[in-house]
């Protein structure tokens, strides 16, 4: 069972709880992006099982009718046994999620896997449209990168990056990623037809998307942490699309340290959640 502290931020162990969690987020106006928690598998079977949750889920939110995308980790469905495995799951999701009518997301990870994930990302987006890839504003490559998935379709969630990457190859100190990260939002406004997902909680970068947009016009829509600043969430959903990344699943413990460890707001919110 999970303790009342992780609540806050993963949404059970099971389908029907984090179903059950994004029906009530929907009711509040915003959207949700369901993740299955798990990483990093060496042992096919593992990969293959993660890929069948994710299609019965497909499954359970066309059903329920629920505004709700899927976001997968590459490792979690096989990049770590081959870049062959992973393709393969990862078309099997897409292609199962596009006859449901379901967005599909595919998460970044560590710079190691950014030209298979990519490469993946650009192959499913050109048959099916309705795919999503995640790019990291630390990242020396961005820039390269962003000029590349222009033109192709799908969305793509621009977010600062979570990994602790070598110097050679990322912007290691906050001003400089937040020069980055605006740099680059501005880029994909004036450069996207459709499909920019600002990746962040961060006030000031959500301020700037809304700038552009006023002056470009390019769709965009917002995506947050479940348990990470929830007020800001319901302050924003009348004024432009709101998505909630909602995490859920038995490997949960992980995940919940590692949200309290990058953040004191986080670990503060959690205190509060258990002490009140």
């Amino acid at each position: 069972m999970i303790p009342p502290v992780a609540n806050n931020f993963v949404a059970g162990e099971d389908v029907e709880g984090v179903l059950s969690h994004v029906a009530e987020t929907n009711e509040r106006g915003i959207s949700g992006i369901v993740n299955l928690l798990g990483e990093h598998y060496d042992d096919r079977s593992d990969a293959a099982a993660d890929t069948e949750v994710y299609l019965e889920l497909a499954e359970q939110i066309d059903e329920r009718d629920l505004d709700c995308c899927l976001s997968v980790k590459p490792s979690q469905i096989g990049l770590d046994i081959g870049e062959d495995v992973f393709r393969r799951n990862l078309s099997r999701i897409v292609e199962h999620a596009d006859e449901h009518g379901i967005f599909v997301w595919v998460d970044m990870e560590d710079h190691d896997t950014t030209d298979a994930t990519l490469d993946a990302f650009e192959e499913n987006a050109r048959e099916y449209g309705d795919v999503g890839v995640c790019v990291q504003a630390n990242l020396k490559r961005t820039a390269e990168d962003l000029r590349r998935l222009a033109d192709l379709p799908g969305k793509v969630r621009l977010v600062k990056g979570a990994y602790d990457e070598p110097k050679e190859i990322a912007y290691r100190d906050k001003a400089t990623v937040d020069e980055k990260y605006r740099e680059y939002l501005t880029f994909m406004f004036e450069e996207f037809d459709d499909g920019i997902a600002v990746g962040s909680h961060d006030v000031a970068m959500i301020n700037h998307a809304a700038d552009c947009y006023r002056e470009y016009g390019t769709p965009f829509e917002v995506q947050m942490l479940m348990g990470v600043r929830e007020n800001l969430q319901d302050e924003l959903v009348d004024s432009m699309p709101v998505y909630q990344y909602v995490p859920y699943g038995p490997k949960w413990f992980s995940y919940f340290t590692r949200r309290v460890r990058e953040r004191k707001e986080n670990a503060l919110f959690a205190l509060r959640a258990v002490f009140g």
